[in-house]
């Protein structure tokens, strides 16, 4: 069964980072993360969610971390130099970055924002990310993928 590319596939493609797609049945729609790790047998720690996030500054960044994991907001306002930072309303989501909830992938958003990986990622071999909809991850190396969005890593889990 070949499954669709997507967006942020033809972006790898592209840009000549290698990756392996995974894909999932998700027939309720959005499932947690620990499921999706489940559902595409992979270590939750190697699974990752991408965060959208709006500083005092009113600037947006993008945080990946472990599935399992909390976004810090302290540690990450430091990361990129705000006083404070706060996840962006649900709503906001789709028309920011042109992803749905579930399906937001650091690869490919409308526009490019800072975009910061936890340290614990950096070490792995390889992470998993979305592929830009609900029932698609590609499993890429974290410092491919850290250069290609221009990010960073840096402690920003609790």
């Amino acid at each position: 069964m070949s499954e669709e590319k997507t967006n942020v596939m033809r972006v790898l493609d592209q840009k000549k980072v290698p990756y392996t797609p995974h894909h999932y049945a998700h027939p309720d729609g959005a499932v947690d993360g620990a499921s999706v790790a489940a559902l595409i047998g992979k270590d939750p720690a190697s699974v990752c969610k991408t965060l959208v996030t709006q500083g005092a500054s009113k600037k947006y960044y993008v945080f990946v971390i472990p599935v399992l994991r909390e976004l810090d907001l302290k540690a990450a306002a430091r990361a990129v130099g705000e006083k404070s930072i706060e996840m962006i309303r649900q709503a906001q989501l789709l028309p920011l970055t042109g992803y749905v909830h579930g399906g937001c992938s650091p690869v490919g958003m409308k526009k490019q924002f800072p975009t910061v990986f936890d340290q614990s990622e950096e070490t792995l071999d390889t992470i998993t990310v979305s592929a830009g909809k609900i029932g698609a991850q590609v499993e890429v190396a974290p410092g491919a993928l850290c250069a290609l969005v221009r990010g960073r890593f840096a402690p920003v889990c609790k």
